[in-house]
């Protein structure tokens, strides 16, 4: 059988103000802060985990909040939505909540079967909740503002643009592991893993579309799940093979990474699922203090001068 991913490890966007994103992920959609950390190649941001309570792989929504930077441009090479999966039966109730706090969202879809709701975060960063009953690995956080029975499940899928099909769908197909699942209003769908939520990618051809151009409100990169350090390497020497130039495997501490950019431009990496955000924190105090790996600590004072103060939102609202 050949090697391939299992779903999505995470998705790391970028941001505008560190405040009002914390706000945004912990207060409205009642995520979990499970990593304050900074971005290990530019430890002047932060880097912040958004996720179920134990920081379940797979769960984890993460921004490189960079006020500073223009806003980016949607186009070709870029992730340009993020879904979210959601319990059947409770998009009324998230129409309400986006309601009550101000949230721009769109009329309710139907893709591929399922109901969803498009919004965007107040960094231009567009998402989308999807109804879905299916058995997730998922941990309820018990101090969200929102019920455990309406909750974030994780990620659901991600939707790419690209000026063409082959390239793309061969390195899914022939090396990552996945398979088509159809088309639908001209969008790709394939599934790795035997399918279902978090295991799904979407894309759509636009030949005549722009690249697009990072920037805040945008997807930096997506990361697919990996077992383990050996079945990754077998993985990255089989897009080595496949004439794309992944990087060597770093060391993020949580987790192992490897990075490259697929046919069309969009960012990827294989992530391996351990040791996992709890390696170096109790799961009870997950995201309440400044977390470094150990190469960085000894620059700690430096690093948090230069980093904003933050609060995380408390109690249900």
């Amino acid at each position: 059988m050949k090697t391939s991913v299992h779903g999505i490890h995470h998705v790391t966007c970028i941001a505008g103000d560190a405040q009002e994103n914390l706000e945004f992920y912990v207060g409205v959609l009642g995520m979990r802060l499970v990593k304050r950390s900074v971005n290990q190649d530019a430890p002047d941001t932060y880097h912040l985990f958004y996720a179920d309570a134990a920081g379940t792989p797979g769960t984890d929504l993460t921004f490189f909040p960079w006020p500073n930077m223009g806003p980016a441009r949607l186009g070709i090479g870029l992730t340009v939505e993020v879904l979210l999966a959601i319990p059947s039966g409770s998009l009324k109730y998230w129409r309400e909540r986006f309601k009550q706090n101000s949230v721009v969202s769109s009329t309710l879809e139907t893709r591929f079967g399922e109901p969803t709701l498009p919004f965007i975060d107040p960094h231009g960063l567009r998402l989308a909740l999807v109804e879905t009953d299916e058995n997730r690995q998922f941990v309820p956080w018990e101090k969200s503002p929102v019920s455990p029975e309406r909750q974030v499940r994780g990620l659901h899928s991600v939707r790419i643009w690209e000026d063409q099909l082959a390239p793309t769908e061969m390195l899914l197909t022939e090396h990552m592991g996945f398979t088509s699942l159809g088309t639908e209003d001209g969008w790709h769908r394939y599934a790795v893993a035997g399918g279902g939520s978090g295991k799904l990618i979407e894309v759509k051809v636009l030949p005549e579309e722009h690249r697009g151009r990072w920037g805040t409100g945008v997807v930096h990169h997506v990361a697919w799940r990996t077992n383990d350090s050996d079945e990754e390497m077998a993985l990255r020497d089989r897009i080595e093979g496949a004439g794309l130039y992944p990087t060597p495997q770093i060391n993020r501490f949580w987790f192992k990474s490897v990075y490259f950019r697929e046919p069309g431009g969009t960012l990827f990496e294989l992530a391996t699922d351990g040791p996992g955000l709890d390696y170096d924190e109790d799961l009870e105090r997950l995201g309440e203090r400044l977390i470094l790996p150990p190469w960085l600590e000894a620059r700690r004072k430096e690093i948090e001068a230069a980093l904003p103060p933050l609060e995380v939102p408390r109690g249900r609202v």
